[in-house]
């Protein structure tokens, strides 16, 4: 039961706007996709795989979600490539490359079982706070 706790808690800090990571620069895209389950996805250089990305067009505010299954890109500058069908979504296939404004979409919060792990959970979220 504490664990479970313990992850609402840390499930709740992730989610929040201020834990919400940005970066910007200039995406590129690739043509070669392994499966048609993967059209929407992206390489980046550190974010974990499977991790979903909001890439924005600084320029348009166009934007198309990702998942990232890829290293890459190795060329200076760019912070991201996405692939072909992403890159259509945002407009930028005739440029080549587009600057773009990156940010992690959080994992959705793990639903509660019942009314009393949710009172639990946020009372034992409240307890740090009590003892400042």
């Amino acid at each position: 039961m504490s664990r479970f706790v313990l992850l609402i808690c840390f499930a709740s800090a992730l989610a929040s706007p201020a834990a919400a990571q940005q970066e910007m620069g200039l995406a590129s895209f690739y043509a070669a996709v392994p499966d048609r389950s993967e059209k929407f996805s992206a390489a980046h250089r550190t974010l974990p795989f499977g991790s979903m990305v909001r890439v924005a067009r600084v320029d348009t505010g166009v934007h198309v979600d990702v998942r990232i299954n890829d290293r890459g890109p190795f060329i200076r500058g760019r912070v991201i490539d996405v692939s072909r069908a992403a890159a259509e979504q945002i407009d930028m296939i005739d440029a080549g490359v587009a600057r773009v404004r990156i940010e992690i979409i959080p994992p959705p919060a793990p639903t509660m079982t019942s009314n009393k792990e949710a009172i639990i959970a946020y009372y034992v979220c409240l307890l740090p706070s009590v003892f400042e």
